[in-house]
């Protein structure tokens, strides 16, 4: 009976080890992204040129609740969700 108990423990050690490397290499490196996009969403201000996940270019010119307001062109301005901003715009800046 006990060799049969130390076997199942045997099968499932392999298993934790496999659960703790897929955590390591996949799970954890996208929280940490996750909490990045978050904290840059959020510490966004008026001014700021960004990108959307649709691809357009623009600069903030309103905040309000989840949602900017981004000028995309002269006397052009879209509302989007504050959800749909991929990045700020490094290039504008250069």
């Amino acid at each position: 009976m006990m060799a049969q108990g130390q076997s199942a423990w045997g099968s499932f050690v392999p298993l934790l080890i496999m659960l703790g490397i897929f955590y390591f290499l996949l799970i954890a490196p996208m929280r940490k992204r996750q909490k990045q996009q978050d904290q840059m969403i959020k510490d966004l201000k008026t001014g700021d040129p960004v990108l959307t996940v649709g691809g357009i270019y623009g600069t903030i010119v309103g905040i309000k609740d989840d949602r900017l307001t981004l000028r995309i062109a002269d006397q052009v301005k879209v509302n989007v969700a504050k959800s749909s901003i991929s990045g700020l715009d490094t290039s504008a800046t250069n």
